[in-house]
């Protein structure tokens, strides 16, 4: 069963309404190949936040030219769950945590010793390691040809800027010239679906959310092909998306008569 409160899926109409309205505010070019990237290559907001130009194009010597790559090669430093470049770490907070029945009788029976000895307990003394994702790299074809299309014009478009660029450079950067923080570039994307496109409950998982989706309804590929291009490293989160898009229970619920 899909989780409550996930990002909206937007409809192929919601898309082309969106990929027409970033042409009508600033940064086209960067825009329009952030959202080509969510959509088409299924990337979170903190993966494209972390993107190097060496992960899509092939610049020449001195960085005024480049050739786009056929596959993008994805890090795991850059998944979920990753400390990549030490951007992308957040504060990390337990709300729940759980015991297999063993453990906690051990737990119990030391918490019994110690309160016999009027020692001072301290209940985090005795949590359970927290797992630690190591994330999980994949390679994403890019064949998309709106994609290509959009990554082309936006690399062409910093160098006739000026910039020089380099393997290690960002590929998005901030109005400031620095890279984005995934929570920046979470706000920015969810800006231009809900606010430019009007896509309600739309955020930077929606373009993630609508491939996969389509990957499993719409093509009717295998979950463990829709878990390679997500990066999944469980197919049970995978399984998530086999949930009906908003719009087949919207046309099931207009055809009740």
């Amino acid at each position: 069963m899909a989780k409550s409160g996930q990002a909206r899926v937007p409809t192929p109409v919601q898309q082309y309404h969106l990929f027409q309205v970033i042409q009508d505010h600033r940064h086209p070019e960067k825009n329009a190949a952030i959202m080509q990237i969510s959509f088409k290559l299924g990337l979170r907001a903190q993966e494209i936040s972390l993107l190097q130009l060496k992960e899509v194009a092939k610049l020449n010597s001195t960085g005024t030219g480049f050739k786009l790559l056929e596959v993008m090669s994805l890090p795991a430093a850059y998944t979920k769950g990753a400390d990549a470049m030490k951007r992308s770490k957040t504060h990390y907070q337990r709300k729940t945590i759980s015991f297999d029945v063993d453990s906690f009788n051990k737990v119990v029976k030391q918490i019994e010793a110690l309160a016999k000895s009027g020692s001072d307990i301290n209940p985090e003394n005795f949590y359970p390691p927290v797992k630690q994702h190591k994330g999980k790299s994949r390679d994403l074809p890019m064949v998309n040809q709106d994609l290509r299309n959009a990554l082309i014009a936006y690399i062409q478009f910093r160098i006739d800027k000026g910039e020089k660029l380099k393997p290690s450079s960002p590929l998005f950067i901030t109005q400031k010239g620095g890279p984005y923080s995934p929570n920046t570039l979470q706000e920015h994307m969810a800006l231009m679906l809900r606010d430019w496109a009007g896509i309600e409950k739309a955020s930077s998982h929606s373009g993630r959310r609508s491939l996969i989706t389509n990957v499993i309804h719409k093509q009717k590929k295998s979950v463990k092909i829709a878990q390679k291009i997500a990066g999944h490293v469980n197919p049970s989160t995978t399984l998530i998306y086999e949930e009906p898009p908003e719009e087949v229970v919207e046309d099931a619920l207009n055809n009740l008569n």
